[in-house]
């Protein structure tokens, strides 16, 4: 899909610049300057544009959910804001620490001081919305990417003609609410890029207007970045309060009593609620209203610094093989990387943002501005809204790329920003001539266009066998889904009584995609997952499960294979108590025993285990696999790309 977006672009770029004339003979004969009037037309009625860019997000979505259905987690960070969704589905902030908790270990939650996830919460409620009111929290997800959308388009119409603002966010919806992982996954950027959009939106608004709704908006933005992406929306907020600030204070006297009523007070009442509420939370889930979740989660698990600067903290003793890898492995790979060649990590960042945000489609108005732009144009001849929204790119950027590591989330209240920027660039580009010629003109219908036909391709990828694949990450590249355990789910799901399931992970494991994650009432679940420990120290969590059925499953072999596990048969001596039992994992131990078990699993599989619902062969299923009459079962292995993630 990457090389055909290139084709298509410079392709575009060679009518507009040989045959501009017969371009814009072609747009008319396909009636796109009627749609292109009436689009005009709609956008003078602003809330109805905002409801239709809502709804098209949400249409849109739905739409292709035969092509891309409702996405099965596959990295860390879902899995955790999955357990918060499930969390606050059960009416708490927290989850108890689980007397087993060792054997539950895995990426981005906390199992003590209580067990919850690392995050913060503005994602998981709304996935907890989806939950409870939808009755899955994907709908959480596609909500946001419709409220997003509706959002850009608001924040738009203050900043540019309704028809530019409507414009901007109709491509939002095709580049980030469609196909691209923010809506394909369940930890995306929707709900940051929704509370940029409100903060931006409002400045403004609150200039032109001074009314107290606005002043709630813009403090409502504010307090979705500070619960979803704090450390990049405190430096997109702060030039933002800034130039609201000083222009309070250039007000006259009876002027700024009315800016304090109407504007400051507002903002200081819901950020207090706001501060409130985060130091309560952070108390129920770090028995601590001064440290979060996310800072006990790094202090109990990952020495490795968040920016290349520090040194590395003393290693703790982690009690699987598997965090052990990612935290020695890709955590440390990315901190050297950035530590002793900042510039190349730098750089791949940067383009890392490129191709999700701008790609080739995008690239073309900003390079053309190159040709569009007069002679002797300086810094100084760009206009003070542009200048504004520049300084915000540029200082936002800056933090982005001085951490280790990154991902197109990370950048998500500046969306809003880009396409402002975007804008500005095909505004500029719309009145160009070349020769005399409308090249400009095609070239800014062109983008709009190529975003229409790029979508119907993408669409149909399926049936016309496109590649598309998963790096460089783009705005319709597929999203790694752990689809093996899933079916392993389901599976167990389909039969009686309750299951505990073992995970063995190979040394060669793919850190990225971890098993072992549980709901918030483990005890109460139908099935629970957990790590293989070996034999001792599994026998003391079988034991306390007593009316389980327990398996064992091999993540890594090819195809991954589980086995019921009968509970008479002979195990070794109980395990130390966990205090005395934080040893390092030895991963040829490990496997030796889990081979030695898996073996006497199944000599007794056949009489203890129930069969399958059905005998098809899980090999001919496509999405996804599922489990085949026997109980010691290959599962079909689908290819899990590395993609380590916060």
């Amino acid at each position: 899909m990457l090389l055909i977006e290139c084709a298509l672009v410079l392709l575009a770029a060679i009518v507009a610049f040989a045959f501009p004339d017969a371009a814009m003979r072609l747009y008319s004969a396909l009636g796109l300057a009627k749609l292109e009037r009436a689009l005009a037309r709609l956008a003078l009625r602003r809330t109805l544009s905002l409801i239709i860019v809502g709804l098209t997000a949400l249409a849109l979505r739905l739409a292709v959910l035969p092509i891309d259905p409702v996405p099965v987690p596959g990295v860390h960070d879902e899995f955790s804001y999955l357990l918060m969704s499930d969390t606050f589905a059960h009416g708490r902030l927290a989850n108890p620490t689980h007397p087993m908790w060792i054997h539950f270990e895995s990426f981005h939650i906390n199992q003590q001081p209580t067990y919850a996830s690392i995050y913060y919460p503005a994602q998981g409620l709304f996935l907890a919305f989806g939950q409870v009111v939808l009755h899955h929290p994907f709908w959480g997800v596609a909500l946001s990417a419709a409220l997003m959308c509706a959002s850009l388009c608001w924040m738009l119409q203050a900043w540019f003609p309704p028809f530019w603002a409507l414009l901007g966010s109709l491509l939002a919806v095709i580049r980030l609410a469609t196909f691209s992982y923010w809506v394909n996954s369940y930890f995306g950027g929707c709900v940051a890029a929704l509370g940029g959009a409100l903060v931006l939106g409002a400045l403004p608004r609150i200039k032109r207007h001074q009314r107290w709704h606005d002043a709630l908006l813009l403090a409502l933005g504010l307090a979705l970045l500070a619960n979803s992406r704090p450390y990049e929306g405190l430096f997109f907020s702060a030039p933002i309060l800034i130039a609201l600030l000083l222009w309070i204070a250039r007000r006259r006297a009876s002027a700024l009593n009315q800016s304090l009523r109407q504007i400051v007070l507002p903002i200081a009442a819901v950020l207090s609620l706001t501060v409130s509420a985060m130091l309560y939370y952070f108390w129920r889930t770090t028995g601590s209203p001064f440290h979060t979740p996310y800072l006990i989660n790094l202090a109990t698990y990952n020495p490795v610094p968040f920016f290349p600067w520090p040194s590395i903290k003393p290693w703790p003793v982690y009690h699987h093989v598997i965090m052990q890898h990612f935290y020695t492995g890709w955590s440390l790979n990315m901190y050297e990387t950035a530590r002793h060649h900042p510039i190349v990590s730098a750089m791949v960042k940067a383009f890392m943002l490129w191709f999700f945000f701008i790609g080739p489609l995008f690239t073309i108005p900003i390079l053309m501005l190159g040709l569009a732009l007069p002679r002797g144009f300086s810094f100084q001849h760009i206009r003070p809204r542009t200048r504004f929204l520049l300084l915000i790119a540029a200082i936002s950027l800056f933090a982005i790329l001085l951490p280790t590591f990154a991902n197109p989330h990370y950048a998500a209240p500046l969306v809003c920003v880009i396409y402002a920027l975007l804008l500005a660039a095909l505004q500029t580009l719309r009145r160009w001539r070349w020769h005399g010629h409308p090249t400009g003109l095609a070239l800014v219908r062109a983008v709009p266009v190529l975003a229409i036909f790029l979508l119907m391709l993408r669409a149909a990828a399926p049936v016309l066998h496109l590649q598309n694949g998963a790096l460089p990450e783009t705005w319709c590249s597929p999203w790694p889904q752990l689809w093996t355990r899933a079916s392993v789910q389901a599976e167990m799901d389909s039969r009686p009584g309750r299951h505990l399931i073992l995970v063995h992970y190979g040394p060669n494991h793919d850190t990225a995609a971890s098993w072992v994650y549980n709901a918030a009432d483990i005890d109460n679940s139908k099935i629970v997952w957990a790590n293989d420990m070996g034999s001792q120290q599994n026998q003391e969590l079988i034991d306390y499960f007593k009316d389980r059925k327990v398996w064992l499953v091999d993540a890594d072999a090819l195809p991954p294979r589980i086995c019921f596990q009968p509970r008479n048969v002979t195990m070794q001596p109980r395990a130390q108590a966990l205090g005395q039992s934080n040893k390092k994992v030895s991963p040829a131990g490990a496997k030796e025993d889990f081979s030695h078990r898996l073996a006497s699993a199944g000599q007794h599989s056949s009489n203890d285990a129930s069969p399958g619902r059905d005998g098809t062969d899980s090999a001919t299923q496509a999405r996804p696999p599922s489990l085949t009459k026997s109980e010691s079962t290959p599962l079909v292995s689908q290819e899990h790309p590395t993609h380590a993630s916060h």
